[in-house]
């Protein structure tokens, strides 16, 4: 129905002005009662004549100097009528159309589009970008910093979980401020983006971290011992050496040095129609706050499209991260960041799937260990049974004599688990 309701819409974009081209796509943004409902509308003009697509219904109407009336039907026949007037790359109108509850009782609602720039020539870019301010929710309606394509490259910035960046100035407020969105053209409700994450590079000497233990990690009797945790830990990272070492340590961690393995605790397209922004705290079939340190450079992350434009959100560096983030922060730092992005048209996943050149992992959120773990399984059987060609006999077969799990959050409102196969065990896609 919503997608009825808003191709009729599209109509209203459809104004002659010298900034439009034979071909051109818009986001369109309908407000459904206080509701923001977007979709990707393409057009093609013919004189007076406009036809077009607005996510998978068709468009045709006309218009005559710069203002534009048509009449269009829903699927089931129902009149609506539409005006509208455009301004440059930005259009506003009101629709008249039947109650979505009620057809035979008229309701006007309100809209805005905004035309997406028409792609650069040339091939995919690589494209420097440096963020001025940050997101504390995974936000669809927060207003894109970049338009890119699919086989750009992004390179840019992080700041840490405290907002502060690789200066030590505070830029943010803590709670996993986030770089972006980033809007990826063409990119749809229904589709796959593809993120591969190209380079991870510290770009400070420290981290800040805990001493604690999280509630979830810690049996009856060490419960009973953690008062007095929970301090602040600074922590020495030596970039030439790639090692971490906690700052001032005596005693049996005098010499303690772990291998860095730098991470993003964050990466998240913007949550679907009906869902309110979502807090940077927390995770969801979107991706999110998931704390999976997996989500390292060489490795892609699939991600499931909910909005136009997917609207990619980075951050939450962690210079390296057991797993399950079992002392509720890890060593949280800032970072520079180096991905790209791509599309797998029409495909939809049902939760973050991640692949290393050795692995594929499928991550499996929910507030409880046990209902991660079913999420995991579940999503790991889906993906060899859609890419690999088993039937869910062979894949139970595998999945009992191959698979791995590991925990991936504990300290957050939910928890994750991730399913992890062997590619070498498997047979082609």
């Amino acid at each position: 129905m919503r997608g009825t309701i808003i191709a009729m819409l599209a109509a209203a974009l459809l104004v002659p002005s010298p900034a439009l081209a034979e071909s051109e796509q818009w986001i369109v943004a309908v407000d459904l009662w206080g509701n923001t409902a977007y979709s990707t509308l393409a057009i093609d003009r013919d004189g007076e004549r406009i036809s077009g697509d607005l996510d998978g219904d068709r468009v045709e109407g006309a218009v005559s100097k710069r203002k534009l009336e048509f009449t269009a039907a829903n699927a089931k026949g129902y009149p609506s009528r539409f005006t509208a007037a455009l301004s440059g790359d930005r259009a506003s109108g009101e629709a008249e159309m039947p109650d979505t509850n009620d057809a035979a009782r008229r309701v006007r609602h309100a809209f805005t589009a905004r035309r997406i720039p028409d792609r650069p020539t040339g091939g995919p870019r690589v494209i420097d970008f440096q963020p001025t301010d940050y997101s504390n929710a995974f936000d669809p309606h927060r207003t894109p910093v970049l338009t890119i394509w699919p086989g750009d490259t992004v390179r840019t910035s992080t700041i840490d979980s405290g907002g502060v960046d690789a200066t030590g100035v505070t830029r943010a407020l803590f709670g996993n401020p986030q770089t972006g969105p980033f809007f990826v053209a063409g990119a749809a409700p229904g589709d796959t983006l593809v993120v591969t994450i190209k380079r991870l590079a510290l770009n400070r000497d420290w981290a800040d971290s805990l001493d604690a233990v999280v509630g979830r990690a810690a049996g009856l009797s060490l419960a009973k011992q953690l008062d007095g945790l929970g301090k602040p830990v600074r922590w020495r990272l030596d970039r030439t050496r790639g090692t971490a070492s906690p700052e001032g340590a005596e005693g049996a961690l005098k010499d303690y040095a772990v291998p860095l393995r730098p991470m993003l605790g964050g990466l998240a397209v913007a949550p679907g129609f009906g869902f309110q922004p979502v807090s940077t705290g927390d995770t969801g079939n979107f991706g999110g706050n998931m704390d999976f340190n997996e989500v390292v450079e060489g490795n892609r992350v699939y991600l499931p499209v909910q909005q136009p434009g997917a609207l990619l959100y980075l951050g939450d560096a962690h210079a390296l991260q057991g797993d399950g983030e079992t002392t509720q922060y890890a060593l949280e730092t800032s970072m520079d960041v180096e991905f790209s992005v791509d599309l797998v048209k029409g495909k939809r996943i049902a939760m973050p799937q991640v692949e290393s050149p050795t692995e594929i992992m499928v991550l499996g959120q929910a507030g409880s260990l046990d209902d991660a773990l079913k999420a995991a399984n579940t999503g790991m059987i889906a993906w060899l049974r859609a890419d690999y060609g088993m039937t869910l006999s062979q894949a139970a077969q595998v999945m009992g004599s191959a698979a791995k799990f590991s925990i991936a959050n504990l300290a957050g409102r939910s928890v994750g688990v991730a399913a992890k196969l062997d590619k070498s065990l498997l047979p082609k896609r």
